[in-house]
């Protein structure tokens, strides 16, 4: 548990010091850690911009770069949730969230699509500072320290933490009014995907948003977050989709997934730098 305490002594360091030079910190941070990404791993990032977004030799290494480097502000941010928290609205600024504000009114409960993109953390922690009642899936991490110190923290800024087991929890929750937030950009098995068309190819992708809307008979609003160049935060709730139900249930689920996915490529392409593109987003269909 020692990660624990070395994060919790981090956090403390972190929260003293001003907001700027915590920002260029979390940027040198970065930039620092850099070199030390495997040489494969930038590759593969190269390979899927380029194959994504084809872009030149010079920009595809420079969005390459900058999507990991970001790592380090995001972590800072983190690092500063004890305070973030009581300053949300100059962190971030929310818009569309009255969409939420009118399905909490209803009584109803929706679902929260988001992607790898912007600082992730950050904005589940801002939409229970807004007062949305959200409960985050996430998968436990493998080391326990650092696992006890996200989950805390995480709680810190308001957020309820779901294990991505806890399925029968998520619709218990969904029917007591709570938002399910689920980030649908990693690349199940194949078992568990569905394969819709994402940057112009086949792209094995979570099918549990359509498929626990559709269920719940629930909306889904496509959310994303993107950093301002102030270092401040701008995230955007997108109108709601709604699962179309007919005697198919698969192509249900297909047509909206493909749906989400084009929200996200949208997004991607707007702000490149700001997606996580060292994940293998291909690797299942790859494979088979």
């Amino acid at each position: 548990m020692l990660s624990y305490y070395l994060l919790k002594l981090l956090s403390a360091i972190a929260c003293l010091l001003p907001r700027s030079l915590a920002e260029r910190a979390g940027r040198a941070l970065g930039a620092l850690c850099w070199p030390l990404v495997p040489a494969k791993r930038k590759a593969l990032a190269r390979r899927q911009i380029q194959a994504c977004l084809h872009t030149d030799e010079a920009e595809t290494r420079r969005i390459a770069r900058a999507s990991a480097v970001r790592f380090g502000p995001m972590l800072m941010e983190v690092l500063r949730f004890p305070v973030i928290r009581r300053h949300i609205e100059q962190y971030v600024r929310v818009e569309g969230l009255e969409k939420l504000q009118k399905v909490m009114k209803e009584g109803r409960g929706a679902i929260i699509a988001a992607a790898h993109t912007g600082n992730w953390e950050l904005m589940g922690g801002a939409f229970a500072q807004y007062g949305i009642p959200l409960a985050g899936v996430a998968k436990k991490q493998k080391a326990a320290g650092a696992n006890r110190f996200i989950m805390e923290y995480r709680a810190k800024i308001g957020m309820h933490i779901l294990y991505t087991s806890g399925v029968r929890e998520m619709f218990a929750m969904l029917k007591k009014g709570w938002f399910i937030g689920l980030i649908m950009d990693q690349d199940p098995s194949r078992h568990d995907g569905v394969v819709i068309d994402f940057f112009d190819q086949p792209t094995n992708t979570v099918a549990g948003p359509a498929s626990m809307a559709r269920f719940q008979n629930v909306p889904i609003f496509p959310a994303f977050m993107h950093r301002e160049a102030d270092g401040t935060h701008t995230l955007v709730v997108y109108d709601p989709i709604t699962v179309e139900k007919t005697a198919d249930k698969r192509a249900d689920i297909r047509r909206t997934t493909q749906l989400l996915n084009d929200d996200i490529e949208r997004h991607i392409r707007r702000y490149p730098e700001e997606w996580f593109w060292l994940h293998d987003r291909w690797k299942s269909m790859r494979e088979e």
